[in-house]
């Protein structure tokens, strides 16, 4: 079910820097969007999750992007990079 693993980071003061794992958790034990594609992701640690198959990964990024600015965890005018790597 998790067969890829992603790196998500946000950039502050031109730095790339992980996301804290309590933010993706947060992202993922809360289903706030409806859409049950994002159940297929599973936080393991900062900036790394594991995701399924079928979870869009520019939607992903957006619907991270947008909870975490609602949140506060995000400033305005950060921005989120999520990208697949082999290991995180």
């Amino acid at each position: 079910m998790f067969a890829r693993r992603v790196r998500v980071e946000y950039e502050q003061g031109g730095k790339l820097l992980p996301c804290p794992l309590k933010w993706l958790d947060s992202f993922s034990m809360r289903n706030f969007t409806n859409a049950t594609v994002f159940d297929n992701t599973l936080p393991l640690a900062d900036g790394c999750m594991e995701i399924g198959t079928h979870v869009p990964m520019e939607q992903l990024r957006e619907a991270m992007e947008d909870w975490f600015r609602r949140k506060s965890y995000l400033a305005k005018d950060a921005s989120l990079r999520v990208r697949e790597e082999s290991s995180c």
